[in-house]
């Protein structure tokens, strides 16, 4: 099939508003006649579950947690962007929506990436409204700080809680819904399918966690905000709970994932410290604004910091990035800091970290100065390390934070199956091969408060209404094969836990499709993983019952989604022969060792459709159209 992501004509500055003027809408009345269903509650659900409602659509809300406020969207640390200019340093709506293309190497819709510039300004005033209590300059306006892949200066922050805080704003418009009667809560559900009834989304199958029972839920539209797929590895800095599975059901009832090969390494986490290690912690980008990355000159140099004078230390990124220093997008500055390691310049007992150096901007402006900025990201650092920050430098290394890829969705958010929308990290639309730090928040956000609202509405007022019900036969088939999974997954009874194989499929993962890949490795690990499939199905064990609260069975039906996942992200990276941003393939590569794109065979999204278990996918391709922003070999020197 032909992919039609229904981008509207005209100049790009004018596309969002003709398309909002062109949507058929819903009027009022006819508003509280629909029934909408929200998976995930962070900042893409939970926004949207409040604006939809708001509205005046009636919204059930599926939340895996046991409240909306423990979504992931919490973790996030450093700040949202948004083109308001407030420093007054040159930003504008068309230099974020730049930024934000380049920082993506050339492999994002441009139209998608405009409109969530435009929006991003309106998110700032919608969360001063609620009460965010963002950062503020000593004149009482709102304060900005610098971030990755940009010059000018357009993060808006509370401190190191941004996500918090931001999602403490949704949840409270959320609840205020749920007070009002239109927005009914599902906490502790898990989505393990998707209905479709003549094609279109028409409702869900979900899991009760505590009480193990299978229920159904009809509706007049799905929306999937479920966030990204970073744990196939494992190891990352997604919280435990984050998986592919509503996601990869989504998929295998025909809505096409997108780049799933796209997945982007942070480059300021906490090393790994040890084998039984079972996540890893985030140390916000925010934090090279003031503190300078370095390793020793001389390989194997294993002193302590404070005994490397500054003519034997290596400021690898100010010495090769001249222009953006320390502030480089996460996958350069990712794929650097495993160069130097690599070289034998890596510091720590595993010689897997290199040095994140505060003590330059304490003795420019004060330690007091310093903990206002982040004083609670030190603390979790000595918390978890024993080191002090302010005494010596953090030691940082890359890990799995964010993926780009996701299912394919058009302009209006919906997927290729009719009805069913994605918003968020759960689509693939806006940060094409590498995501700018700050601006997953600002997806969310834009997604939920200001474009499905709209969108949505252009579905439900074009299409006839059809009052399914989960009597429905398509509910019957999809209720059966989901306990039909449960069931198979409680018998197996053998040896090898759920966790043991889910670190093997890490590891995998993480060797041949981690920070760099090659032909070779991918085509090896592909083989592994099949072989590693076919073992959990006979080897796994799972204890205890499934009527009844089992978190051994949880992770089983994940980490069984992510044996089959991980081997679509192997044959999308092989597909894509070329590298970009995050997808970095050894094979192609600039003489400075940078991401070498090939524009005239992979300038392109590319989608792929499930056509049956243990069959091929079917790659198709959107073609990207460049017509505002020139393409060009990336540089930040």
């Amino acid at each position: 099939m032909a992919l039609d992501a229904k981008i509207p004509g005209g100049p790009i500055a004018e596309k969002w508003d003709r398309h909002r003027f062109e949507l058929k809408l819903v009027n009022p009345a006819n508003k509280r006649k629909f029934n909408v269903i929200v998976v995930g509650t962070g900042l893409a659900g939970g926004s949207a579950s409040a604006t939809l409602a708001e509205l005046g659509y009636n919204v059930k809300s599926f939340c895996i947690q046991d409240s909306p406020r423990r979504a992931h969207s919490i973790a996030a640390q450093g700040g949202i962007n948004a083109a308001k200019n407030y420093p007054n340093d040159g930003d504008s709506i068309w230099r974020l929506f730049y930024d934000t293309v380049k920082g993506g190497d050339f492999r994002a819709r441009e139209a998608n990436v405009y409109r969530l510039a435009q929006v991003s300004n309106d998110i700032i005033d919608q969360c001063v409204a609620q009460g965010i209590p963002f950062a503020r300059d000593y004149g009482g306006l709102l304060d900005n700080r610098s971030f990755g892949g940009a010059q000018v200066s357009r993060t808006f922050y509370a401190r190191g809680q941004t996500g918090q805080q931001l999602l403490l704003g949704a949840y409270s418009a959320l609840m205020r819904q749920v007070g009002a009667g239109k927005v009914e809560m599902f906490p502790r559900r898990e989505m393990l399918d998707v209905v479709l009834v003549d094609g279109h989304a028409k409702g869900i199958v979900v899991r009760n966690m505590i009480n193990g029972q299978v229920e159904r839920h009809a509706a007049d539209a799905v929306v999937l905000c479920t966030g990204g797929y970073g744990n196939v590895f494992f190891l990352s800095t997604n919280a435990m709970a984050s998986n592919v599975t509503a996601a990869f059901r989504a998929y295998k009832k025909g809505a096409f994932f997108a780049n799933p090969c796209f997945t982007q390494i942070h480059p300021t986490c906490i090393p790994v410290h040890g084998t039984f290690q079972s996540k890893l912690t985030l140390m916000s980008e925010s934090l090279r604004n003031d503190g300078r990355v370095w390793v020793p000159k001389k390989p194997g140099d294993t002193r302590k910091p404070d005994q490397i004078p500054e003519s034997e230390r290596d400021y690898y990124l100010e010495n090769k990035y001249p222009s953006f220093g320390n502030l480089v997008p996460r996958d350069v500055a990712s794929r650097n800091a495993k160069e130097q390691c690599d070289m034998g310049k890596g510091v720590g007992e595993t010689g897997q970290a290199v040095y994140l150096d505060f003590a330059d901007a304490l003795s420019r402006d004060g330690r007091d100065v310093i903990a206002k900025k982040y004083g609670n990201l030190f603390q979790m650092y000595e918390k978890i390390t024993a080191d002090d920050p302010y005494e010596t430098p953090m030691m940082i290394y890359p890990a799995i934070h964010y993926t780009m890829g996701g299912l394919w969705v058009d302009y209006n958010l919906m997927s290729t199956v009719p009805g069913l929308f994605v918003l968020g990290e759960a689509n693939f639309s806006d940060h094409g091969a590498n995501r700018l730090g700050a601006s997953a928040l600002m997806q969310g956000l834009a997604d939920g408060y200001f474009v499905l609202p709209y969108t949505i509405g252009g579905y439900l007022a074009g299409t006839a209404k059809a009052d399914v019900t989960t009597g429905h036969k398509a509910f019957d088939e999809s209720e059966k094969e989901v306990t039909g999974r449960i069931d198979r997954l409680m018998s197996i009874n053998g040896k090898r836990t759920v966790d043991d194989f889910h670190k093997t499929l890490g590891r995998i993962m993480w060797e041949y499709c981690g920070m760099a890949r090659n032909n070779e490795g991918l085509a090896m690990a592909r083989g592994m993983i099949q072989e590693l499939r076919a073992e959990f199905w006979e080897n796994v064990r799972v204890p205890g019952t499934a009527a009844d609260f089992n978190q051994s069975l949880e992770r089983a039906g994940r980490v069984a989604d992510f044996l089959e996942f991980g081997e679509l992200m192997i044959i999308d990276a092989l597909a894509r022969q070329e590298s970009c941003g995050g997808h970095f393939n050894e094979k192609f590569e600039t003489e400075e060792h940078e991401a070498l794109r090939d524009d005239d065979n992979f300038c392109h999204a590319a989608a792929w459709e499930h056509t049956g278990d243990g069959q091929e996918p079917v790659l198709h391709k959107e073609p990207l159209v460049f017509e505002n922003v020139k393409l060009t070999q990336r540089s930040y020197k």
